[in-house]
C-alpha cells in the first residue's frame, strides 16, 4: 500500500505480530477482523451507514439504516461454489449490499467481484411461487488496497462507478447493478486537506492503523463511534488475540505475495540469461563455428547447440 510520507498524526511503522506486542493504538481496517469489527457488526452499523452515504454509494435518498443478511450463501446445487462476503446488508427499499476490503490484487478479480453480485440478485427470487422478474437494486463496493493493473483508471483517480451500459451512445441500459470502486493507495490528501465526509473516510481508512493520536479534522460525530471502536487497548483478551491473529495472517499473506513476487523476477532474469546464451550460441552457429567450440564458449551442451 502507498503512503504519503506527509499525512497528518503520528505514524507508527512497527507491526503487531502478538497480544503482548501490539504496538499501534488503533486496529488495521485492511485485515478481516479490523474491517468487520467497524463495519460488520450491528453496534456498529450507523458507521456503515455513514461511509456509504459519504460515498454516495446507493440511491439518492440517504440511507437511515441497513439490515445485516447472511453473508455465507451456499450454491443451490452439487458443485456450486460457496460465496463470502465481509458485509451483506439490505436497505429500507429492498436495495442489496456487498462491501468488501480486498488486500490485494487477484488474477481474476472483476469475475470474482461479478460473480459475488449474482448471489444478491438470484437470492430475490421468491421460493415456490409466481414471480414476475422484478429485482431491487444491488451495489457492491470494493475498498481495494491496491490499484488496477495497467494504469486502467488515472493516477488521481481512485473512486469508480460502473453500470451496465450501451456502446453506442453510452447510455445506462440497466441501472439496478452497480459496481463502486475505491483504489485506496491513490487518495493521498493530508489531513489540512479533508474538506468532505467522503475525504474524512478515505483518509481514516488509509491511514487508521498508523495513526498515534485522532486527527483534528475527524471531529464529526460519528468518528467518535470509529475511533473508540478501533482502539486496541479497550478490547477484552479474547478480542485482542483474535485481532493478533488477524494481523498475523495479514502480514503473512503480504510476506507469501512478495516471496512469490521476488522469485517470480528472478525466474524471469534466468530466463532471460538462459535466451541470451541461446541466442548467442545461435549467432555463432551461424558464423560456422564447431558445436565444441560454442559449447566452451556459451556452456551449453551439445545437443542443445545441435537443435538451435
Amino acid at each position: 500500500m502507498s503512503t504519503s510520507p506527509h499525512h497528518g498524526g503520528a505514524i507508527n511503522k512497527k507491526k503487531a505480530m502478538s497480544t503482548d506486542n501490539i504496538r499501534e493504538r488503533y486496529i488495521n481496517p485492511y485485515t478481516d477482523f479490523g474491517f468487520k469489527r467497524l463495519f460488520g457488526t450491528e453496534m456498529n452499523k450507523d458507521l456503515l451507514i455513514s461511509f456509504l452515504n459519504a460515498m454516495a454509494i446507493g440511491p439518492e435518498k440517504e440511507i437511515v439504516d441497513v439490515q445485516y443478511l447472511n453473508s455465507e450463501h451456499l450454491g443451490d446445487g452439487y458443485g456450486d461454489r460457496r460465496a463470502v462476503f465481509d458485509v451483506y446488508c439490505k436497505t429500507a427499499d429492498d436495495s442489496r449490499f456487498i462491501v468488501e476490503m480486498q488486500k490485494a490484487e487477484q488474477v481474476y478479480f472483476k469475475d470474482r467481484s461479478l460473480y459475488y453480485s449474482t448471489f444478491a440478485i438470484r437470492e430475490q427470487a421468491p421460493k415456490g411461487k409466481s414471480w414476475d422478474y422484478h429485482l431491487e437494486n444491488v451495489y457492491t463496493v470494493g475498498v481495494l488496497n491496491f490499484t488496477f493493473p495497467d494504469h486502467e483508471y488515472p493516477a488521481d483517480s481512485y473512486r469508480h462507478e460502473i453500470k451496465l451500459k450501451d456502446v453506442a451512445d453510452n447510455h445506462v441500459f440497466y441501472d439496478k447493478l452497480t459496481f463502486v470502486y475505491l483504489e485506496m493507495p491513490k487518495f493521498l490528501k493530508t489531513e489540512d486537506e479533508l474538506v468532505t465526509m467522503e475525504d474524512k473516510w478515505m483518509f481514516v481508512l488509509h491511514n487508521l492503523a498508523r495513526l498515534l493520536e485522532r486527527p483534528k479534522a475527524l471531529q464529526d460525530r460519528v468518528f467518535d463511534r470509529l475511533f473508540e471502536q478501533a482502539e486496541i487497548a479497550k478490547y477484552t483478551p479474547e478480542e485482542r488475540r483474535e485481532y493478533a491473529e488477524s494481523i498475523k495472517n495479514y502480514w503473512d499473506y503480504y510476506s507469501t505475495m512478495k516471496t512469490a513476487e521476488d522469485k517470480g523476477r528472478a525466474e524471469g532474469r534466468a530466463e532471460g540469461r538462459a535466451e541470451g546464451i541461446r541466442e548467442t550460441a545461435r549467432k555463432l552457429k551461424q558464423m560456422g563455428m564447431s558445436v565444441i567450440d560454442i559449447a566452451k564458449a556459451t556452456g551449453l551442451a551439445a545437443d542443445e547447440i545441435a537443435v538451435l
